[in-house]
């Protein structure tokens, strides 16, 4: 940003506005623009043209200068500054000041930030003793399987980059945007038909590896907008968008089409075409074509023979499948239901029609979603079968392939059909979201995880919901801090508690983030418990305070919380934290409960003979320590030293549990545990340098 002595006078006169509201924290862009008696389109433009920021990065960074005025001259508090100039939140503040000047607010004045809200009245709250327990399999679970089943709920409305808040902002020279085809055709039933047509356009458009294309879902709220290309362009994070409005008579299609420079607000390329309906893969390629050349897009052959390959050569098989296209996108029962009788009679006039097979195929799979008894498995299989059969090169076909075997478990298997499938479209943030939930979840991989949520984050843009967008940052928050990205992860999960307050999953990660940073026992403690009473109900916290308890050996206290967790378990019937039954059963022990520690150890000892994740040999270790045979204890230490991409909460609590302090003597015990250490930050080197090659962070 320039300097005020460098200030145009348009740039004098928006700084001097801004200042004018600089505690105002509702004053925006909109605002700005009013004040400044100009269009939106055109302030953007303008302060785009001077400063090379986006409108938004130029308010803020006016409100950053100023609030390093105020940290220097005056004795306030960092959070008074904060909502001085404009920030409603002292963290989000926070966080912004530290990307802008590379210090904290705090470091700014030379002395060390504490956080004022919790860290008086400590000693009012008895629930807040020993450390966070993140240890062994578990931690695979506390912020794993709880995230990952909330993402389920979202898979298509998976990740974000593009928010004006966001870390970072950059624009992606080839990044591009189809948005929603207009209908001109008298006749509203030839909707689908137009939809298809802008559907077909982005998928031809999502195979080349040279493009960012932002996902169908980030554009279809800009259907019926009223904002400008400049202002979509900057929602979405995008060089380029691409505008449609078609018709369809009897047997003809007229299309009017063109490329826009969404930074300068300039068409680069437009045409209109006029094909005959049987012409209308021939039209559909001649598009994908026009726009990669505009933009200089590097097409490679095998990406232009997927581009050319047409689905189908019977029109009447294409006519069903973009009608049935078109329920299957209502993502309701009904419509997907509606979609699979409509692909049938697709699939029964071209029996060879891969892409209606798959289509058909993901539609059973969502059909059996969240359902623990799978009605349709065997006709999922089938029809991904008979896609891959006819176009094994397909993405649909690979993904519908993947998803049965996720729905029998398979996750194995499904790998490699998922990440073939995104070597064909490279921009395919569906399949991401899978590989994400994969790794996160079932066959834990830290460093595959972060990468793969990352990459997706480039193929969404900021047209989420506030719900949705609070969702999506706590999962690129989990997977940052499970690699030991402490500050990068604090920042995405104080960004998913702007956009939703009441994200208690956000709030619960957020605790366990900011131990790595201030290692408070009582403060993370005193949080702990808080998180768990906005909702008594939450057994994941309820275990986790239990475990707090037993980490510092104060079994009353332990077992209070381990009993109401274990025993809504087993009200319940639930197999929920199996991985803690040891914990749970030393605690029993002690408060003299010997036949329900004894179950207790029995249901561990299974766990581990059915464990075959990396964590197997940690958990083990724990076991043998119990059972005081120190040299096995320390052989599968040894065994777990070697392992790769674990995460963070090892480094951070392995040793805090008790049973640890029986290997204390042993001589081989610290340098493992150094040894477990060093191997995670060497990963996190290797990690951190492949993801800055990749320019992912």
């Amino acid at each position: 940003m320039s300097t005020n002595s460098n200030d145009t006078k348009f740039i004098s006169e928006a700084r001097t506005l801004v200042l004018e509201e600089l505690s105002n924290e509702q004053f925006g862009v909109s605002e700005l623009a009013d004040r400044m008696h100009m269009s939106r389109s055109n302030l953007l433009r303008k302060i785009k043209k001077d400063t090379g920021l986006s409108a938004s990065q130029f308010i803020r960074e006016v409100r950053l200068q100023e609030g390093m005025k105020l940290l220097k001259n005056t004795e306030n508090t960092v959070s008074e500054i904060s909502y001085q100039v404009g920030f409603n939140n002292n963290s989000y503040f926070t966080k912004c000041f530290r990307e802008y000047y590379g210090f904290s607010p705090g470091e700014a004045r030379q002395q060390q930030s504490q956080e004022p809200e919790d860290l008086d009245s400590e000693h009012n709250d008895p629930e807040h003793l020993s450390k966070p327990t993140q240890k062994t399999k578990k931690p695979v679970f506390v912020v794993g399987i709880v995230i990952v089943l909330i993402l389920l709920v979202i898979v298509y409305k998976a990740f974000d980059w593009s928010s004006s808040q966001e870390p970072k902002n950059q624009i992606i020279e080839k990044s591009i945007a189809v948005l929603p085809f207009r209908n001109m055709s008298a006749d509203s039933t030839n909707l689908y038909f137009v939809n298809g047509l802008m559907e077909s356009s982005l998928n031809n458009l999502q195979k080349v590896e040279d493009l960012r294309v932002i996902s169908r879902t980030s554009v279809e709220k800009y259907r019926n907008t009223d904002k400008t290309v400049p202002e979509i362009a900057e929602d979405l994070n995008v060089s380029y968008l691409v505008e449609g409005s078609g018709q369809r008579i009897n047997d003809q299609v007229l299309l009017n089409i063109q490329l826009v420079d969404a930074v300068n607000d300039s068409p680069l390329w437009s045409e209109q075409y006029n094909y005959k309906i049987d012409n209308v893969f021939e039209l559909q390629n001649t598009i994908a074509q026009k726009i990669t050349e505009a933009i200089k897009a590097k097409v490679t052959p095998d990406e232009l023979q997927r581009i050319t390959k047409n689905p189908t050569d019977n029109l009447v098989a294409y006519d069903f499948y973009l009608k049935g296209i078109d329920k299957f996108k209502l993502e309701t029962n009904e419509g997907l239901n509606e979609a699979i009788t409509l692909f049938k009679q697709a699939v029964n006039e071209d029996q060879e029609f891969a892409l209606a097979y798959a289509n058909m195929a993901i539609a059973y799979f969502y059909l059996d979603l969240y359902k623990a008894d799978k009605k349709y498995i065997s006709e999922l299989n089938n029809f991904a079968d008979k896609a891959l059969l006819y176009d094994s090169k397909s993405a649909e076909s690979l993904m519908a392939k993947a998803l049965y075997y996720i729905n029998v478990n398979e996750y194995n298997f499904a790998i490699p059909h998922l990440e073939k499938a995104l070597q064909y479209n490279p921009n395919s943030s569906a399949v991401i979201q899978f590989l994400c939930d994969i790794y996160s979840k079932v066959l834990p991989d830290t460093e595959k995880y972060l990468s793969y949520a990352l990459k997706g984050i480039q193929l969404k843009s900021s047209s989420q919901d506030s719900i949705s967008r609070s969702y999506t940052y706590l999962n690129l928050s989990n997977a940052l801090i499970q690699n030991g990205f402490e500050d990068k992860a604090l920042a995405y999960i104080n960004l998913s508690l702007e956009y939703n307050p009441q994200n208690e999953y956000s709030s619960f990660l957020k605790v366990f983030i900011q131990h790595t940073k201030h290692e408070n026992i009582k403060l993370t403690t005193r949080r702990l418990v808080k998180e768990w009473e906005k909702d008594t109900n939450r057994l994941d916290i309820l275990q986790e305070v239990g475990k707090f308890y037993y980490m510092q050996a104060n079994y009353d206290s332990a077992y209070y919380y381990y009993h109401k967790f274990d025993k809504a378990r087993l009200a319940n019937n639930l197999t929920y934290y199996i991985q803690e039954d040891l914990k749970i059963g030393i605690v029993y022990e002690k408060m003299g409960y010997q036949d329900r520690a004894k179950v207790l150890y029995q249901s561990f000892t299974e766990y581990c003979e059915n464990d075959n994740s990396i964590y197997n040999s940690a958990s083990l270790a724990t076991k043998y320590a119990h059972e005081g045979d120190v040299e096995k204890a320390i052989e599968q230490l040894k065994i777990f030293s070697n392992q790769d991409n674990f995460q963070y909460w090892i480094v951070l609590f392995l040793e805090e549990d008790p049973l640890m302090k029986k290997l204390e003597g042993h001589t081989d015990f610290q340098p493992t545990i150094q040894k477990i250490k060093d191997r995670f930050w060497e990963n996190h080197m290797e990690i951190k340098q492949i993801l800055e090659k990749d320019e992912l962070i």
